[in-house]
């Protein structure tokens, strides 16, 4: 399989995991308090609320977890399996995204149109929108059929990074996970503050990464790949 093309996956997937961050962070601060993408926090959250007795809590996280499992269902139909012989970037992930951007673009009217401030209903909305386009997110990049290969599950990166320092495995089998996991950070230090500070412009911040990947992956070559690809 060509490496540049393989380059320029990685990278589109970074991106993505920068948008990750910024709506999980947008979630967590402005929506809520649960996470558009982190659906383990949100079930660690859902047991906090049964423990605490706090119903508000028990349908922003359950919802959420709800919401996101429809938007994997939704991208796992659009997007489809891994098969011998596809491309780098198949076709059907951008189709996907495409998807997950017109979940994107309807987040960005309600979001507008009720500003100044959201009552306590519509942030649960949007909250639910952000979840949904993630899942259909995680399903895209799952059409892969890359093992470890996630923007949204990052608990994994983490782990075979960790277990990859200790085994002293070569530098660049290492470096794209720190840059997947340094996107995630990143783009949850940027979403906080335009979540705190500048509100009006979180959903552009969340389209905008998503707009470039897919202008992007829409020009990537669809000739079948040689060999299957190796893991990140």
């Amino acid at each position: 399989m060509p490496a540049p093309l393989l380059r320029r996956r990685h990278a589109l997937v970074v991106v993505l995991t920068f948008l990750t961050g910024s709506a999980d962070a947008v979630g967590f601060l402005s929506l809520g308090g649960a996470f558009s993408s982190v659906m383990t926090g949100n079930m660690v959250l859902l047991g906090l609320s049964a423990g605490r007795e706090d119903a508000e809590l028990a349908v922003t996280s359950g919802c959420a977890i709800l919401s996101f499992a429809i938007g994997v269902l939704a991208g796992a139909r659009v997007a489809g399996r891994a098969r011998p012989g596809d491309p780098v970037w198949p076709r059907p992930v951008t189709r996907a995204l495409l998807l997950e951007l017109a979940v994107f673009l309807v987040f960005l009217v309600v979001w507008e149109v009720n500003l100044p401030e959201h009552s306590d209903n519509v942030d649960l909305a949007l909250l639910l929108l952000s979840a949904t386009a993630l899942g259909v997110q995680s399903s895209a990049i799952q059409r892969f059929g890359v093992p470890g290969l996630s923007s949204t599950y990052l608990t994994g990166t983490l782990t075979s990074l960790i277990g990859g320092v200790a085994a002293r495995s070569p530098w660049h089998t290492l470096r794209p996970r720190i840059q997947i996991l340094a996107a995630l950070m990143t783009g949850a230090a940027v979403g906080a503050l335009v979540a705190v500070h500048l509100p009006v412009w979180a959903p552009v911040l969340l389209l905008v990464p998503l707009v470039t990947v897919v202008a992007v992956s829409a020009r990537m070559p669809q000739h079948p790949a040689v060999e299957a690809p190796d893991g990140p």
